[in-house]
C-alpha cells in the first residue's frame, strides 16, 4: 500500500485524485502564508529593523489566517467540505486539550 493509498484511507476520500488535490491545497496554503510575511514586514518596518514583539504577534495571528486560507483554497479546488470537516476536527482536538 502506497503512502497515497494510506492518506486516502485515513482521510476517507474516494479517489487518489482527491488526495493529490488536498495535498495541493495544503501546499498552496503554506506558500501563501510564507509569501505574505515579507511584504507585510517590509510595509510595517521599512527600515529593516523587526522587533521581537512583531515576530511573536505574527506567529499568533498567522494561526487563524492559515486556517482561513486553507478553507479558501479548499473552496477554490472543490474540496471545501473535506477542509471544513478537517478544521472542525482540528479545533475540537485543540479545545479538548485545553479542557484537560
Amino acid at each position: 500500500m502506497s503512502w497515497l493509498d494510506r492518506l486516502q484511507t485515513r482521510w476517507k476520500v474516494q479517489t487518489l485524485g482527491q488526495v493529490v488535490i488536498i495535498l495541493i491545497v495544503f501546499a498552496c496554503t503554506g506558500f501563501t502564508v510564507l509569501f505574505i510575511k515579507r511584504p507585510l514586514f517590509d510595509y510595517w518596518f521599512p527600515f529593516g529593523e523587526k522587533p521581537l514583539w512583531a515576530s511573536i504577534l505574527y506567529w499568533i495571528l498567522i494561526f487563524p489566517v492559515y486556517n482561513a486560507f486553507l478553507l479558501f483554497y479548499g473552496f477554490v479546488f472543490g474540496q471545501f467540505r473535506f477542509f471544513w470537516e478537517f478544521e472542525k476536527r482540528f479545533f475540537s482536538r485543540i479545545m479538548s486539550n485545553f479542557r484537560k
